[in-house]
């Protein structure tokens, strides 16, 4: 069964059951049109955790600093430290945790400070990331060779590779197998569970409360017209409103 769902000016053709031969002998006119090669290749960037779908190229440490420092460093800083537009690329692991793939300071509660080098497990992740997200003003920007050094830097703030590195396509698969979380990540639950506990701890104030709200971070002055209006990127319902970022003249 095939239906054909009008939803606005959007047209949805449901094909659930149909085989692809069936499905190449309809014919709806003036009802959009088979995707070009190029077209399905602009949007087919994904990258999984084996690597498949990663393009070829390559980037080395030194080049990564000059691409982070153009168009990454005014929000995650020179060095991928905390700062006041995010939270830290880099920090909290050791050269212990590269070797066993467990990042220890994460079975730790007292540690309140998370680098994203300190969760992520998988390279590939990281990779498809900076490729299809950053920078935050323009994303889909960075060129595949810009994206393997940008990633090869961020492995050497790690202190995963050293300065002199190239990270390619031919080299990642290996790479992946220093990754500090690279075993801690597990698929033997779902993203919620059912035991009735929650995954977080906190106690609400039932009296004496605080009486006046402290702001903890603000964007600095040199960034805060960086990206834009930022309230009109956020959605305009709900209980964000978001930040209207732009400099007071």
């Amino acid at each position: 069964m095939c239906r054909l769902i009008s939803v606005g000016l959007l047209f949805l053709l449901s094909c659930a059951s149909m085989n692809p031969a069936q499905a190449g002998d309809l014919s709806y006119p003036g009802v959009g049109r088979t995707a070009t090669a190029r077209e399905i290749e602009v949007w087919n960037i994904d990258v999984r955790p084996d690597f498949k779908g990663l393009p070829k190229g390559s980037g080395t440490v030194l080049q990564g600093q000059q691409v982070w420092d153009a168009k990454c460093a005014s929000c995650h800083g020179t060095f991928g430290e905390l700062t006041q537009m995010s939270a830290p690329i880099v920090g909290g692991t050791t050269a212990e945790d590269v070797r066993t793939g467990r990042v220890a300071a994460l079975s730790n509660p007292n540690t309140v400070l998370r680098s994203a080098i300190m969760k992520v497990p998988t390279l590939s992740t990281l990779w498809d990331y900076l490729y299809r997200a950053m920078p935050w003003n323009a994303p889909k920007s960075l060129s595949v060779d810009e994206s393997y050094a940008v990633t090869a830097y961020i492995l050497n703030l790690a202190e995963i590779v050293p300065e002199d590195f190239s990270l390619s396509d031919e080299n990642i698969k290996a790479i992946q197998d220093r990754m500090p979380n690279r075993h801690g990540m597990t698929r033997d639950h779902g993203l919620a569970t059912v035991r009735g506990r929650p995954d977080v701890s906190d106690t609400d104030c039932m009296k004496d409360c605080a009486s006046k709200v402290t702001v903890r971070a603000t964007i600095s002055e040199d960034a805060l017209h960086s990206h834009g209006d930022l309230s009109l990127q956020n959605r305009s319902f709900g209980p964000v409103r978001g930040l209207t970022a732009v400099k007071k003249q």
